[in-house]
């Protein structure tokens, strides 16, 4: 199921494109591999188990987030990272997740989302790895897009 994941940017490329526009009426597109930057992050995740286990996770920086929860919501960004910004960070990566399991990934069952704000450091996915990552453009800047699996699967 992993290979299924991995083999298949293009389809990951169209969940994301169609969440975006659907949920934050914006338009993003892949691009060439960024670096994360360093420092502070929000990272949003859903845990997959079931047939596939891994998880998918949507980071950028703070002052990103708010600009995404100001499209999510149509008013001004906040100036700092609250509940709200938190919550549309959850729901895109619950989006994201879901349907890639529609797509990809039939069998799995997903998390509730979770969201944490730090360094890039702050989430560890213990005895995963990541098996795609990808770089989107959106009008506020880039944004990553990792799945991760646990190392037992193929």
């Amino acid at each position: 199921m992993s290979t299924a994941v991995s083999n298949a940017p293009q389809e990951l490329a169209q969940v994301v494109e169609s969440v975006f526009r659907t949920m934050l009426r914006i338009e993003v597109e892949p691009c060439l591999d960024v670096p994360p930057p360093r420092g502070e992050m929000v990272t949003a995740a859903v845990y997959l188990t079931g047939n596939f286990q891994g998880a998918v996770l949507l980071h950028c920086p703070p002052w990103q987030a708010c600009g995404l929860a100001a499209e999510f919501y149509r008013k001004t960004p906040p100036s700092n990272v609250d509940d709200d910004v938190l919550d549309v960070m959850g729901e895109l990566a619950n989006m994201v997740a879901g349907n890639l399991k529609c797509t990809l990934l039939p069998g799995t069952h997903l998390s509730i989302p979770s969201v944490t704000q730090g360094t890039d450091s702050a989430i560890r996915l213990c005895g995963s790895r990541p098996i795609q990552r990808t770089v989107f453009r959106t009008p506020l800047g880039p944004m990553w897009v990792t799945i991760f699996t646990n190392h037992a699967q193929n």
